[in-house]
Order: structure tokens, then sequence, then C-alpha cells
């Protein structure tokens, strides 16, 4: 029987730049199905309490050095070269996020988020421009005009609400999560464990 992996996932968070390529390597070695769930990573903050990393863990001496080296190494690991940290971060991504609902498929979302995340995470667009976000959705082949206009429609505004809300009921707090079936992992660090449940690691 296929797997499915869901993603829970948010252009906002660089961590979600670093699982998207292991992640989709590991989909097609596995053989298992790929779905994403766009949320708004600083709704799921609101609903949990929670904060990104380098604002929750400041005062906790060595940590966020620390977690810049386990950072740094997952790039070397993967030879992810072209990353650049946004210097906006933490910035809006609502735009973005809304744009991916509004996908008119699957296929079509995660098409977007091959397009779109070099251009955050790696030139570092300003993702709360719409025509900047046009620009390059008009660039990637996309029809940037029906997917702007989509992010103003209301029934687009609420589905990634509720997209949050239920990931949060789910269990989510932060980006990266995934979930196959019932359950849940969280971060870059268990993608090596998905993808021992996804060979039979566990029945």
């Amino acid at each position: 029987m296929t797997r499915t992996v869901e993603y829970i996932f948010d252009f906002a968070a660089p961590n979600g730049y670093l699982a998207w390529y292991p992640l989709k390597d590991i989909v097609a070695r596995t053989g298992a199905k790929l779905t994403v769930t766009p949320v708004f990573l600083g709704g799921i903050h609101k609903l949990t309490g929670n904060s990104p990393p380098m604002m929750r863990d400041a005062d906790v001496k060595g940590k966020v050095p620390y977690a810049a080296l386990e950072f740094q190494r997952f790039l070397d690991r993967h030879d992810m070269t072209r990353f650049s940290l946004h210097p906006a971060l933490p910035f809006n991504s609502i735009l973005l996020q809304r744009a991916l609902v509004a996908a008119a498929s699957e296929q079509e979302r995660q098409a977007l988020i091959d397009a779109l995340l070099p251009a955050v995470w790696e030139r570092n667009i300003d993702c709360g421009n719409t025509d900047v976000v046009g620009q390059e959705l008009s660039d990637a082949g996309f029809d940037a005009a029906r997917l702007l206009s989509a992010t103003q429609d209301s029934d687009v505004k609420e589905a990634l609400g509720a997209n949050t809300a239920h990931a949060v009921e789910r269990g989510a707090f932060g980006i990266p999560t995934f979930f196959v079936g019932g359950e849940m992992w969280f971060g870059k660090e268990r993608l090596g464990q998905i993808e021992e449940y996804l060979s039979g690691g566990r029945p």
C-alpha cells in the first residue's frame, strides 16, 4: 500500500527550504506519495505560544550558536550551496501561502514550491510585494494574474486559516511538520526516521 507523506508547509521557515529537497528524494526512493498542506506559520505560533528559535532561545547560553552550527551542517551535508538566509526574517508569508492554497491541483502546488523556494531562500525576494511575486510566477510559467487574484478571495483566506487551525489541533507547533497517517514528525532532523518508517521500519 502506498503511504502518503503530508508536509505542513510555510515559505517563511528556512527549515522548510532545507527539508523540501531531501523529502522529495525520500518520497521518490520509497514510492510514497507527497501532499502539501499550506499553513500560516505566524498563526501556528500564535495558537501554540511558540516563536522562532532565534527569539525563543536568545537567552539560553550556547543554544543559538549550536543551532546555527547544526543548520550549517545540514546545508553542507545536502550540498545546498545556494541557500541565503533572508535578511527580512521573520517576514510575512501570507501572500505566498494564499497562492499555494489557490493552486488548481496538488501538482501545481508542488510546482509553485519548486519555483518559489529558490526565489525566497536563494535570491531573497520581497515576499509581500505583489509585483515581485507576480513576476516570479510569470517567469516560472504560472498564471500570475489568476493566482494573485485568488489570494484576495475570501474562500482562500478562510481555507488557509482552517488549514492552520487543523494542523495545530493535530499537534503541529512549527515548520517543518510531517504526517504519515496518524503519525507526526517535526523537524528536518526526523527525515531519516520518516524514510525508515516508509521503508517498513515499523508495521
